[in-house]
């Protein structure tokens, strides 16, 4: 089984590199250039929220502050369209990651709802920062960035494509280490039961704290990619609340807490996002249809379809070896992140501990 996923995980890849070979058509390439950044930025919110049970609905004010670094830092030295503005990208996300230093230790100090509000009103206030701040950010007029005048229209973005997926597969990664390591399992535990993983000894202020930050490094990162794609940036594009609203929804879509599970929602939200886009135009209807999706997840798949079709599998299999007299496979099925009952039922709370590092 490992050999099948490791092969799998080979021709997704070598899929993903030849992709822009394959579609050449550049709006294609443009979906696709979006697709890749909202999920490394999903990974990213995932690696926080998806493995602490705290749920930021803040994080664009790191998206916003990666962007508006990479503008600033590209207007200041004067660096000119190309590929030198990509090397500024990890720059730009140390900026976002050390504003998240006193921003998350302020809103970890609280918990469940309060958290919320708190990370909602950070956002709103550095988006009230970037305007007021006209000698940084240029206030509403806004900051624009270097252009690369040498890449033709079929070319352009190319480059912002692989630099995207380079960066999406740094965000998987990071995920995977945390996911697999005893700090993760100190991630999980205070997911579970906070208090009780404080008394066993888990340090959960710092292992939160250092979640919030590596979070928004990527976030930040993210950002900037974008900043540099769009070629420009303003207060309401950088630090923008739906932002919020589709990481949170393509994560939950694919699965909180899983590898692949902000991946997979991304890969189907944001082509569908950018299909409405050029169909219907910049009208919001792409709002509507992510509020109804929401609460159809919600209804129907409301652990997501990476753990929902986990499950589903391993009651299939426990059904077929049931029917065909063997009781062996039972035990290894119930290692294999379920607990199967003797009755084929499964215990939901077992696989949400394993279902990310199976897929």
């Amino acid at each position: 089984m490992k050999t099948f996923k490791t092969i799998g995980l080979v021709l997704v890849l070598v899929l993903a590199i030849i992709f822009p070979l394959i579609f050449p058509n550049p709006a294609v390439t443009t979906i696709a250039v979006f697709t890749l950044i909202f999920a490394a930025a999903a990974t990213g919110w995932n690696i926080f929220s998806g493995y602490t049970g705290y749920v930021s609905l803040g994080h664009a004010a790191y998206f916003g502050l990666g962007g508006y670094a990479m503008a600033i830092l590209c207007q200041d030295w004067k660096v000119p369209g190309g590929y030198g503005p990509f090397l500024l990208v990890p720059l730009a996300g140390l900026v976002a990651a050390i504003f998240a230093i006193p921003l998350g230790w302020i809103a970890l100090r609280v918990r469940r709802h309060t958290f919320v509000v708190i990370t909602i009103a950070m956002f709103f206030i550095l988006q009230l920062l970037s305007y007021n701040l006209r000698n940084i950010t240029n206030g509403s007029t806004g900051l624009g960035l270097p252009i690369p005048t040498d890449w033709s229209g079929d070319f352009f973005a190319f480059p912002f494509y692989y630099v995207a997926l380079a960066l999406l597969i740094v965000s998987v990664a990071i995920a995977w280490w945390v996911r697999n390591s005893k700090y993760g399992l100190g991630l999980l535990a205070i997911r579970d039961d906070e208090d009780r993983a404080l008394g066993l000894g888990v340090k959960t202020g710092p292992s939160k704290l250092v979640a919030f930050v590596i979070s928004a490094f990527i976030v930040g990162m993210v950002g900037a990619i974008w900043a540099y794609f769009v070629e420009s940036i303003y207060p309401p594009s950088g630090f923008d609340a739906t932002f919020d609203v589709a990481v949170v929804l393509m994560a939950y879509l694919g699965g909180l807490g899983t590898l692949s599970g902000p991946i997979l929602g991304a890969f189907i939200l944001e082509p569908a996002q950018q299909y409405f886009t050029l169909q219907y135009g910049a009208n919001g209807y792409y709002l509507v249809i992510y509020g109804a999706l929401f609460l159809i997840i919600m209804l129907l798949l409301p652990r997501g379809i990476v753990p929902t079709l986990n499950e589903r599998w391993v009651k299939f299999q426990y059904a077929r070896h049931r029917q065909g007299g063997n009781a062996t496979p039972v035990a290894a099925l119930s290692t294999s992140g379920m607990s199967v009952g003797p009755n084929g039922s499964s215990s939901p709370g077992s696989a949400e501990r394993k279902d990310g590092v199976n897929l």
